[in-house]
C-alpha cells in the first residue's frame, strides 16, 4: 500500500486541518461540514493525477483541440454517516462518477472492547472499476477492513483509493494488512495515539456528530 499523507507538504489543506480540530471553531456544524468537504475535494485533484485518462476532441468556437481527461470508470463509496460531508468534496471534483454507501458502526461489548456491525449497503458493480473509499477517521481501522469484505461482493476493483481526513499510525499499519497490494491511501493528516476506547488523540472528536449532531 502506497500512504500519501497530505500534510507533510505545507498547503491550504492545514487551515481546513486545523479549524476541524479547534474547539471554538468546530462546534459550528455548517462550517465543519464544509472544511471536511473541502479537504474531500483537495484529496479528490490529488487522486485524480494517478487515474488513467483518455484523448478527448472537443471543439471550441474557434477550432478544434485535444485534452487528456479521467476515464469514467470511477465509484465512490462512504462510510455512513460521517462520511457524507467527505463523499460531498470527492463528488464536487467526481462529478459524474457512481456513488455507494454502507453503514458500519462500533457495537460496544465492554467500555474498551467493541465489534463492527455492517447494516446497509447500496452499490453498483465494482468489477474492474476504480472505488474511492471514504471515512473521515481513520482510527484502529477495523470499520474500513470489515466494509471492504462486504464490498468485495460486488466485484473486485481494477484499483482502490482510501481516502480519510485523520487517521493514527496503528490503523494505517492495520489496513495495510487487510487491503490489496493495488491500493492507495490519502490522508490529511495523522497523529501517533489512540485511547483505550479506540479513538485519535488528539484526533477532533466525534465527526458524525460534529457534522450532524450528537446521537442517542
Amino acid at each position: 500500500m502506497i500512504v500519501n499523507i497530505l500534510d507533510k507538504k505545507k498547503s491550504i489543506i492545514n487551515k481546513f486541518i486545523s479549524e476541524i480540530r479547534t474547539k471554538e471553531i468546530q462546534g459550528d456544524s455548517m462550517r465543519f461540514r464544509r472544511n471536511i468537504e473541502r479537504i474531500g475535494e483537495i484529496l479528490a485533484y490529488k487522486i485524480s493525477e494517478t487515474l488513467d485518462f483518455e484523448t478527448k476532441e472537443i471543439k471550441t468556437p474557434l477550432g478544434d483541440t485535444a485534452i487528456e481527461i479521467p476515464k469514467k470508470n470511477v465509484v465512490l463509496c462512504s462510510i455512513l454517516r460521517a462520511g457524507l460531508p467527505l463523499h460531498n468534496g470527492l463528488l464536487n471534483y467526481f462529478d459524474d462518477a457512481e456513488s455507494a454507501f454502507i453503514s458500519a458502526y462500533r457495537k460496544h461489548i465492554s467500555k474498551t472492547e467493541f465489534e463492527i456491525k455492517v447494516e446497509y449497503f447500496a452499490s453498483p458493480s465494482l468489477q474492474d472499476k476504480t472505488l474511492i473509499l471514504a471515512d473521515p477517521m481513520l482510527a484502529t481501522g477495523q470499520s474500513l477492513v470489515s466494509v471492504y469484505e462486504v464490498l468485495k461482493k460486488h466485484g473486485i476493483p481494477k484499483e482502490i483509493h482510501v481516502a480519510c481526513v485523520i487517521g493514527s499510525d496503528e490503523g494505517i499499519a492495520f489496513i495495510k494488512d487487510h487491503f490489496p497490494q493495488n491500493t492507495k491511501l490519502w490522508i490529511a493528516t495523522v497523529d501517533k495515539k489512540l485511547n483505550d476506547k479506540g479513538y485519535i488523540v488528539p484526533g477532533l472528536g466525534d465527526a458524525g456528530d460534529l457534522a450532524f449532531g450528537e446521537k442517542l
